[in-house]
Protein backbone atom coordinates (compact mmCIF):
# COMPACT_ATOMS: atom_id res chain seq x y z
CA UNK A 1 0.00 0.00 0.00
CA UNK A 2 1.46 3.48 -1.28
CA UNK A 3 2.57 5.85 1.89
CA UNK A 4 1.20 9.44 1.77
CA UNK A 5 1.48 12.66 3.65
CA UNK A 6 -1.29 13.87 5.44
CA UNK A 7 -2.04 17.59 4.74
CA UNK A 8 -0.61 18.36 8.53
CA UNK A 9 2.43 16.60 7.63
CA UNK A 10 2.50 18.85 4.92
CA UNK A 11 2.43 21.88 6.13
CA UNK A 12 4.98 20.90 9.00
CA UNK A 13 7.16 19.95 6.64
CA UNK A 14 6.79 23.07 4.57
CA UNK A 15 7.29 25.20 7.70
CA UNK A 16 9.74 23.45 8.94
CA UNK A 17 12.11 23.65 5.75
CA UNK A 18 11.24 27.20 4.62
CA UNK A 19 9.63 29.57 7.79
CA UNK A 20 11.62 31.61 9.53
CA UNK A 21 14.07 29.01 12.18
CA UNK A 22 13.66 30.76 15.45
CA UNK A 23 10.10 30.06 14.73
CA UNK A 24 10.31 26.81 13.97
CA UNK A 25 12.50 25.95 16.91
CA UNK A 26 10.12 27.64 19.26
CA UNK A 27 7.10 26.39 18.00
CA UNK A 28 8.34 22.56 17.53
CA UNK A 29 11.00 22.46 20.94
CA UNK A 30 8.30 24.54 23.17
CA UNK A 31 6.05 21.34 23.25
CA UNK A 32 8.68 18.91 23.67
CA UNK A 33 10.62 21.25 26.59
CA UNK A 34 7.07 20.98 28.41
CA UNK A 35 6.90 17.85 28.01
CA UNK A 36 10.26 16.98 29.35
CA UNK A 37 9.17 19.41 31.77
CA UNK A 38 6.44 17.21 33.03
CA UNK A 39 8.72 14.35 32.74
CA UNK A 40 10.38 15.75 35.72
CA UNK A 41 7.92 16.75 37.62
CA UNK A 42 6.45 13.50 37.22
CA UNK A 43 9.80 12.21 38.71
CA UNK A 44 10.02 15.09 41.49
CA UNK A 45 6.74 14.21 42.64
CA UNK A 46 7.79 10.24 42.88
CA UNK A 47 10.18 11.25 45.00
CA UNK A 48 8.58 13.50 47.57
CA UNK A 49 5.91 10.34 47.48
CA UNK A 50 7.73 8.27 47.86
CA UNK A 51 9.66 9.97 50.95
CA UNK A 52 6.30 9.52 52.41
CA UNK A 53 6.90 5.65 52.64
CA UNK A 54 10.69 6.19 54.38
CA UNK A 55 13.99 7.74 53.79
CA UNK A 56 15.37 4.59 52.82
CA UNK A 57 12.46 4.08 50.04
CA UNK A 58 13.76 7.89 48.53
CA UNK A 59 17.58 6.48 48.30
CA UNK A 60 16.27 2.89 46.80
CA UNK A 61 14.30 5.21 44.17
CA UNK A 62 17.12 6.97 43.18
CA UNK A 63 19.79 3.87 43.17
CA UNK A 64 17.24 1.79 40.89
CA UNK A 65 15.91 4.26 38.66
CA UNK A 66 20.15 4.82 37.78
CA UNK A 67 19.87 0.96 36.64
CA UNK A 68 16.50 1.51 35.10
CA UNK A 69 18.11 4.27 32.57
CA UNK A 70 21.03 2.01 31.98
CA UNK A 71 18.90 -0.96 30.78
CA UNK A 72 16.47 1.92 29.08
CA UNK A 73 19.29 3.57 27.24
CA UNK A 74 18.78 0.46 24.35
CA UNK A 75 14.97 1.58 23.59
CA UNK A 76 15.76 5.46 24.38
CA UNK A 77 19.28 4.92 21.96
CA UNK A 78 17.30 2.96 18.91
CA UNK A 79 14.47 5.89 19.16
CA UNK A 80 17.13 8.65 18.96
CA UNK A 81 18.94 7.07 16.34
CA UNK A 82 16.72 5.94 14.20
CA UNK A 83 14.17 8.82 14.88
CA UNK A 84 17.45 10.91 12.76
CA UNK A 85 17.05 8.59 9.99
CA UNK A 86 13.05 8.91 9.70
CA UNK A 87 13.58 12.68 9.73
CA UNK A 88 15.98 12.86 6.95
CA UNK A 89 14.28 10.84 4.75
CA UNK A 90 11.00 12.77 5.32
CA UNK A 91 13.04 15.61 4.40
CA UNK A 92 14.34 13.97 1.75
CA UNK A 93 10.77 13.21 0.32
CA UNK A 94 10.54 9.67 0.55
CA UNK A 95 8.32 8.45 2.24
CA UNK A 96 8.19 4.67 1.46
CA UNK A 97 11.59 4.58 2.95
CA UNK A 98 9.81 6.89 5.92
CA UNK A 99 7.34 4.24 6.30
CA UNK A 100 9.66 0.86 5.94
CA UNK A 101 11.62 2.49 9.28
CA UNK A 102 9.01 3.06 11.23
CA UNK A 103 7.78 -0.48 11.20
CA UNK A 104 10.90 -1.59 11.00
CA UNK A 105 11.99 0.21 14.44
CA UNK A 106 8.91 -0.80 16.49
CA UNK A 107 9.69 -4.63 15.58
CA UNK A 108 13.36 -4.38 16.61
CA UNK A 109 12.37 -2.04 20.19
CA UNK A 110 9.65 -4.89 21.20
CA UNK A 111 12.25 -7.47 20.02
CA UNK A 112 14.91 -6.26 21.96
CA UNK A 113 12.72 -5.19 24.99
CA UNK A 114 11.05 -9.03 25.32
CA UNK A 115 14.55 -10.21 25.01
CA UNK A 116 16.28 -7.92 27.99
CA UNK A 117 13.44 -8.34 30.18
CA UNK A 118 13.38 -12.34 30.16
CA UNK A 119 16.81 -12.55 30.73
CA UNK A 120 16.82 -9.97 33.82
CA UNK A 121 13.49 -11.27 35.88
CA UNK A 122 14.84 -14.82 36.96
CA UNK A 123 18.15 -13.09 38.04
CA UNK A 124 17.06 -10.13 39.53
CA UNK A 125 19.09 -10.16 42.78
CA UNK A 126 22.13 -11.05 41.36
CA UNK A 127 21.83 -8.53 38.40
CA UNK A 128 20.94 -5.51 41.87
CA UNK A 129 24.39 -6.78 43.26
CA UNK A 130 26.48 -6.95 40.22
CA UNK A 131 25.44 -3.15 40.03
CA UNK A 132 27.04 -2.74 43.49
CA UNK A 133 23.07 -1.67 45.01
CA UNK A 134 23.64 -2.25 49.00
CA UNK A 135 21.57 -5.06 50.23
CA UNK A 136 19.30 -2.58 52.63
CA UNK A 137 18.09 -0.83 49.50
CA UNK A 138 17.61 -4.29 47.28
CA UNK A 139 15.42 -5.29 50.40
CA UNK A 140 13.35 -2.13 50.14
CA UNK A 141 12.96 -1.56 45.97
CA UNK A 142 13.79 -5.58 44.62
CA UNK A 143 10.35 -5.93 43.60
CA UNK A 144 9.76 -2.44 42.36
CA UNK A 145 12.36 -2.63 40.31
CA UNK A 146 11.00 -6.35 38.85
CA UNK A 147 7.91 -4.20 37.81
CA UNK A 148 10.15 -1.60 36.35
CA UNK A 149 11.44 -4.01 33.76
CA UNK A 150 7.65 -4.94 32.43
CA UNK A 151 7.37 -0.78 32.26
CA UNK A 152 10.60 -0.91 30.28
CA UNK A 153 9.40 -2.35 27.95
CA UNK A 154 6.10 -0.67 27.46
CA UNK A 155 8.38 2.17 27.63
CA UNK A 156 10.48 1.61 24.39
CA UNK A 157 7.40 1.15 22.20
CA UNK A 158 6.50 4.54 23.68
CA UNK A 159 9.69 5.94 23.03
CA UNK A 160 9.63 5.03 18.91
CA UNK A 161 5.86 6.48 19.23
CA UNK A 162 7.38 9.59 20.58
CA UNK A 163 10.18 9.77 18.34
CA UNK A 164 7.84 9.69 15.12
CA UNK A 165 5.14 12.12 16.67
CA UNK A 166 8.24 14.35 16.99
CA UNK A 167 9.51 13.50 13.50
CA UNK A 168 6.07 14.56 11.75
CA UNK A 169 6.36 17.75 14.17
CA UNK A 170 3.32 16.77 16.60
CA UNK A 171 4.59 18.16 19.38
CA UNK A 172 2.17 19.54 20.66
CA UNK A 173 0.32 15.82 20.39
CA UNK A 174 3.37 14.69 22.13
CA UNK A 175 2.49 17.14 25.07
CA UNK A 176 -1.26 16.28 25.59
CA UNK A 177 -0.49 12.91 25.75
CA UNK A 178 2.42 12.94 28.57
CA UNK A 179 0.03 15.19 30.19
CA UNK A 180 -2.74 12.50 30.12
CA UNK A 181 0.22 10.01 31.35
CA UNK A 182 1.51 12.14 34.12
CA UNK A 183 -2.24 12.74 35.59
CA UNK A 184 -3.03 8.93 35.64
CA UNK A 185 0.24 7.71 37.26
CA UNK A 186 0.16 10.90 39.88
CA UNK A 187 -3.06 9.84 41.07
CA UNK A 188 -3.06 6.35 41.43
CA UNK A 189 0.40 6.83 43.01
CA UNK A 190 -0.88 9.36 45.35
CA UNK A 191 -3.89 6.60 46.03
CA UNK A 192 -1.79 4.06 46.51
CA UNK A 193 0.51 5.98 48.88
CA UNK A 194 -1.84 8.26 50.81
CA UNK A 195 -4.82 6.16 50.81
CA UNK A 196 -3.81 1.96 50.55
CA UNK A 197 -0.20 2.80 52.67
CA UNK A 198 1.05 0.79 49.70
CA UNK A 199 4.89 0.55 48.69
CA UNK A 200 7.50 1.00 46.05
CA UNK A 201 5.94 -1.74 44.50
CA UNK A 202 2.35 0.06 44.05
CA UNK A 203 4.74 3.36 42.56
CA UNK A 204 6.16 0.78 39.76
CA UNK A 205 2.46 -0.54 39.21
CA UNK A 206 0.83 3.23 38.68
CA UNK A 207 3.88 3.68 36.30
CA UNK A 208 3.41 0.39 34.54
CA UNK A 209 -1.07 1.66 34.19
CA UNK A 210 0.17 5.17 32.95
CA UNK A 211 2.14 3.63 29.64
CA UNK A 212 0.16 1.38 29.23
CA UNK A 213 -2.33 4.14 28.57
CA UNK A 214 0.04 5.67 26.03
CA UNK A 215 0.85 2.98 24.39
CA UNK A 216 -3.36 2.30 23.81
CA UNK A 217 -2.68 6.06 22.36
CA UNK A 218 0.17 4.81 20.47
CA UNK A 219 -1.57 2.04 18.56
CA UNK A 220 -4.79 3.59 17.82
CA UNK A 221 -2.88 6.56 16.01
CA UNK A 222 0.28 4.30 14.75
CA UNK A 223 -1.88 1.64 13.10
CA UNK A 224 -3.44 1.00 9.69
CA UNK A 225 -4.27 3.40 6.83
CA UNK A 226 -2.06 4.88 4.15
CA UNK A 227 -0.27 7.18 6.50
CA UNK A 228 3.17 7.49 5.88
CA UNK A 229 3.69 7.25 9.53
CA UNK A 230 1.94 4.26 10.44
CA UNK A 231 2.71 0.55 11.16
CA UNK A 232 2.48 -1.56 8.60
CA UNK A 233 3.92 -5.08 9.15
CA UNK A 234 4.44 -5.78 5.28
CA UNK A 235 7.03 -3.15 5.81
CA UNK A 236 9.12 -4.74 8.18
CA UNK A 237 12.64 -5.60 6.67
CA UNK A 238 16.39 -5.66 7.59
CA UNK A 239 17.35 -5.00 4.38
CA UNK A 240 20.16 -2.60 4.46
CA UNK A 241 18.96 0.59 2.83
CA UNK A 242 16.34 0.35 5.60
CA UNK A 243 17.94 -0.94 8.83
CA UNK A 244 21.27 -0.77 8.29
CA UNK A 245 21.42 3.62 8.77
CA UNK A 246 19.21 3.46 11.61
CA UNK A 247 21.21 0.61 13.92
CA UNK A 248 24.89 2.58 12.19
CA UNK A 249 23.30 5.68 13.85
CA UNK A 250 21.81 4.31 17.13
CA UNK A 251 24.76 1.72 18.52
CA UNK A 252 26.70 4.98 19.27
CA UNK A 253 23.82 6.85 21.12
CA UNK A 254 22.66 3.52 22.91
CA UNK A 255 26.23 2.89 23.89
CA UNK A 256 26.82 6.36 25.13
CA UNK A 257 23.51 6.16 27.01
CA UNK A 258 23.99 2.64 28.63
CA UNK A 259 27.51 3.87 30.07
CA UNK A 260 26.38 7.16 30.94
CA UNK A 261 23.81 5.88 33.09
CA UNK A 262 26.35 3.08 34.44
CA UNK A 263 28.82 5.59 35.07
CA UNK A 264 26.00 7.16 37.15
CA UNK A 265 25.77 4.02 39.06
CA UNK A 266 29.05 4.15 39.68
CA UNK A 267 29.37 7.50 41.11
CA UNK A 268 25.85 6.05 43.48
CA UNK A 269 28.33 3.65 45.17
CA UNK A 270 30.94 6.09 45.51
CA UNK A 271 28.98 7.87 47.30
CA UNK A 272 27.65 5.57 49.83
CA UNK A 273 30.89 6.46 51.26
CA UNK A 274 28.69 9.18 53.28
CA UNK A 275 25.54 6.81 54.33
CA UNK A 276 22.88 5.64 52.22
CA UNK A 277 21.10 9.19 53.08
CA UNK A 278 23.90 10.54 50.24
CA UNK A 279 22.36 8.63 47.30
CA UNK A 280 19.12 10.04 48.28
CA UNK A 281 20.27 13.75 48.42
CA UNK A 282 22.38 12.69 45.20
CA UNK A 283 19.25 11.68 43.17
CA UNK A 284 17.41 14.63 44.53
CA UNK A 285 19.69 16.78 43.50
CA UNK A 286 19.70 15.38 39.82
CA UNK A 287 16.01 15.99 40.32
CA UNK A 288 15.92 19.52 41.29
CA UNK A 289 18.56 19.97 38.21
CA UNK A 290 16.19 18.44 35.81
CA UNK A 291 14.28 20.84 36.04
CA UNK A 292 16.31 23.40 33.87
CA UNK A 293 18.13 20.25 31.84
CA UNK A 294 14.97 18.84 31.09
CA UNK A 295 13.25 21.51 29.17
CA UNK A 296 16.72 21.81 27.34
CA UNK A 297 16.91 19.20 26.68
CA UNK A 298 13.21 19.38 24.76
CA UNK A 299 14.84 21.76 23.06
CA UNK A 300 17.79 19.73 21.55
CA UNK A 301 15.17 16.97 20.53
CA UNK A 302 13.24 19.31 18.65
CA UNK A 303 15.85 20.90 16.86
CA UNK A 304 17.78 17.85 16.29
CA UNK A 305 14.45 16.43 14.07
CA UNK A 306 14.60 19.83 12.10
CA UNK A 307 18.13 19.93 11.49
CA UNK A 308 18.03 16.79 9.88
CA UNK A 309 14.96 17.35 8.23
CA UNK A 310 16.67 20.39 6.26
CA UNK A 311 19.82 18.93 5.87
CA UNK A 312 17.62 15.61 3.78
CA UNK A 313 16.27 18.78 1.99
CA UNK A 314 19.64 20.11 0.85
CA UNK A 315 19.05 23.37 3.24
CA UNK A 316 22.03 23.64 4.00
CA UNK A 317 22.49 27.23 6.06
CA UNK A 318 19.24 26.65 8.17
CA UNK A 319 20.93 23.58 9.80
CA UNK A 320 23.25 26.54 11.34
CA UNK A 321 20.64 28.64 11.98
CA UNK A 322 19.19 26.03 13.68
CA UNK A 323 21.92 25.43 16.03
CA UNK A 324 22.25 29.26 16.71
CA UNK A 325 18.21 29.35 17.55
CA UNK A 326 18.78 26.50 20.24
CA UNK A 327 21.78 28.14 21.75
CA UNK A 328 20.41 31.20 22.28
CA UNK A 329 16.74 29.16 24.22
CA UNK A 330 19.36 26.91 26.36
CA UNK A 331 21.34 29.51 27.96
CA UNK A 332 18.21 31.69 28.62
CA UNK A 333 16.31 28.55 30.00
CA UNK A 334 19.58 27.65 32.33
CA UNK A 335 20.25 30.96 33.83
CA UNK A 336 16.76 31.49 34.60
CA UNK A 337 15.61 28.39 35.97
CA UNK A 338 18.43 27.20 38.21
CA UNK A 339 18.42 31.09 39.63
CA UNK A 340 15.14 30.68 40.39
CA UNK A 341 15.34 27.31 42.12
CA UNK A 342 18.91 28.40 44.38
CA UNK A 343 16.51 31.20 45.26
CA UNK A 344 13.66 28.60 46.71
CA UNK A 345 16.23 26.20 47.65
CA UNK A 346 15.25 25.85 51.12
CA UNK A 347 12.00 25.61 50.30
CA UNK A 348 12.36 23.10 47.37
CA UNK A 349 14.54 20.85 50.22
CA UNK A 350 11.59 20.98 52.25
CA UNK A 351 9.68 19.21 50.19
CA UNK A 352 12.10 16.10 49.76
CA UNK A 353 14.09 16.10 53.60
CA UNK A 354 10.78 13.20 55.02
CA UNK A 355 11.80 16.20 58.12
CA UNK A 356 15.18 15.00 58.59
CA UNK A 357 17.81 17.72 58.80
CA UNK A 358 20.47 15.83 57.98
CA UNK A 359 18.82 14.93 54.98
CA UNK A 360 17.87 18.73 54.23
CA UNK A 361 21.01 19.94 54.45
CA UNK A 362 22.92 17.68 52.26
CA UNK A 363 20.21 18.06 49.11
CA UNK A 364 21.18 21.92 50.03
CA UNK A 365 24.43 20.89 49.99
CA UNK A 366 24.70 18.88 46.59
CA UNK A 367 22.28 21.37 44.57
CA UNK A 368 24.32 24.71 45.43
CA UNK A 369 27.40 22.98 43.51
CA UNK A 370 25.46 21.14 40.74
CA UNK A 371 23.06 24.31 39.50
CA UNK A 372 26.39 25.86 37.98
CA UNK A 373 26.57 23.66 35.69
CA UNK A 374 23.36 24.71 33.90
CA UNK A 375 24.38 27.28 31.69
CA UNK A 376 26.96 25.01 30.52
CA UNK A 377 24.33 21.98 30.27
CA UNK A 378 22.66 24.40 27.99
CA UNK A 379 25.34 25.00 25.51
CA UNK A 380 26.57 21.07 25.85
CA UNK A 381 22.72 20.86 24.96
CA UNK A 382 22.77 22.65 21.88
CA UNK A 383 26.02 21.12 20.45
CA UNK A 384 24.05 17.35 21.14
CA UNK A 385 20.80 18.96 18.86
CA UNK A 386 23.51 19.47 16.23
CA UNK A 387 25.94 16.63 16.31
CA UNK A 388 22.55 14.11 16.61
CA UNK A 389 20.61 16.42 13.86
CA UNK A 390 24.27 15.79 11.31
CA UNK A 391 24.38 11.99 12.15
CA UNK A 392 27.54 12.85 14.43
CA UNK A 393 26.45 10.19 17.15
CA UNK A 394 29.93 8.73 17.97
CA UNK A 395 30.79 12.23 18.57
CA UNK A 396 28.85 12.73 20.91
CA UNK A 397 29.48 8.69 22.30
CA UNK A 398 33.12 10.52 22.99
CA UNK A 399 31.55 13.72 24.59
CA UNK A 400 28.97 11.61 27.07
CA UNK A 401 31.57 8.93 28.13
CA UNK A 402 34.08 11.98 29.01
CA UNK A 403 31.50 13.46 30.83
CA UNK A 404 31.51 10.83 33.48
CA UNK A 405 34.38 8.53 33.06
CA UNK A 406 36.71 11.53 32.42
CA UNK A 407 35.44 14.53 34.39
CA UNK A 408 33.32 12.90 36.95
CA UNK A 409 34.15 9.33 38.51
CA UNK A 410 38.25 9.93 38.09
CA UNK A 411 37.53 13.69 39.76
CA UNK A 412 35.17 12.10 42.86
CA UNK A 413 37.81 10.02 43.25
CA UNK A 414 40.45 12.09 43.50
CA UNK A 415 38.47 14.77 45.91
CA UNK A 416 37.38 11.81 48.20
CA UNK A 417 40.79 10.38 48.14
CA UNK A 418 43.04 13.68 48.34
CA UNK A 419 40.82 16.58 49.92
CA UNK A 420 39.37 17.24 52.86
CA UNK A 421 35.84 18.73 50.89
CA UNK A 422 33.86 15.60 52.39
CA UNK A 423 30.39 15.31 51.53
CA UNK A 424 30.27 18.74 49.42
CA UNK A 425 32.84 16.66 46.39
CA UNK A 426 29.40 15.36 45.47
CA UNK A 427 27.86 18.44 44.58
CA UNK A 428 31.63 19.92 43.51
CA UNK A 429 32.22 16.84 40.95
CA UNK A 430 28.61 17.23 39.18
CA UNK A 431 29.92 21.03 38.88
CA UNK A 432 33.06 20.25 37.16
CA UNK A 433 32.20 17.63 34.80
CA UNK A 434 28.96 19.42 33.63
CA UNK A 435 31.23 22.63 32.82
CA UNK A 436 34.05 20.32 31.58
CA UNK A 437 31.73 18.53 29.31
CA UNK A 438 30.73 22.13 27.61
CA UNK A 439 34.18 23.05 27.20
CA UNK A 440 34.83 19.85 25.35
CA UNK A 441 31.25 20.64 23.19
CA UNK A 442 31.95 24.17 22.30
CA UNK A 443 35.37 22.91 20.61
CA UNK A 444 34.04 19.94 18.90
CA UNK A 445 31.44 22.39 17.19
CA UNK A 446 33.90 24.35 16.06
CA UNK A 447 35.60 21.67 13.86
CA UNK A 448 32.62 20.13 13.39
CA UNK A 449 30.93 23.48 12.00
CA UNK A 450 34.04 24.17 10.35
CA UNK A 451 34.29 20.82 8.46
CA UNK A 452 30.23 21.31 7.88
CA UNK A 453 30.34 24.56 5.99
CA UNK A 454 33.24 23.37 3.84
CA UNK A 455 32.00 20.23 2.84
CA UNK A 456 28.15 21.90 1.50
CA UNK A 457 30.10 25.26 0.16
CA UNK A 458 29.54 27.91 2.80
CA UNK A 459 32.98 28.46 3.19
CA UNK A 460 35.28 27.15 5.80
CA UNK A 461 35.13 30.01 8.47
CA UNK A 462 33.01 29.12 11.10
CA UNK A 463 30.71 32.57 12.14
CA UNK A 464 28.21 32.77 14.81
CA UNK A 465 25.78 35.44 14.62
CA UNK A 466 24.25 37.34 18.04
CA UNK A 467 20.49 36.35 16.83
CA UNK A 468 19.02 33.75 14.47
CA UNK A 469 19.00 35.21 11.29
CA UNK A 470 15.40 36.10 10.52
CA UNK A 471 14.90 34.89 6.96
CA UNK A 472 13.80 31.42 5.69
CA UNK A 473 16.12 31.93 2.82
CA UNK A 474 19.06 29.69 1.89
CA UNK A 475 22.52 30.52 1.48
Amino acid sequence: MKAVLTKKDEKFLEMSLNAPMWKVILNIGTPLALYQALNMLFTILDTMMASHISKESVSAVAYLSQINHLLSAVGGGLAVGAGIMISRAFGEGNLELVRKRVSTLYMICLTVGLAMMLAILPFTRQFLLMAGTPETLIEVGGRYFQLQLLVMVVTFLNNVYIAVERARGNSSRIFRLNLLVILIKLSLTAFFIYILNGDLLMVALASLISQVTLLAFAFKNSLGGDDTFSFRLQAVTLRGNVAAPMVYHSVPVITEKALFAFGKTIVNSMCTVYGDLMVGAMGVSNNLGGITTNPQNGYQEGAAAIISQNLGAGKFQRVLDAFTSVLWINVILGAVISGLELWQLDLLASLFDSGSKEFHDMIMLVYRYEALGAVPLGINASVMALLYGLGKTRITLILNLARVFAFRIPVFWFLQNFTNFGEASVGLVMMISNMSVAVCAIIAAYFVIRGYRKDYGLGDTVKFSLWPRKSGAVS
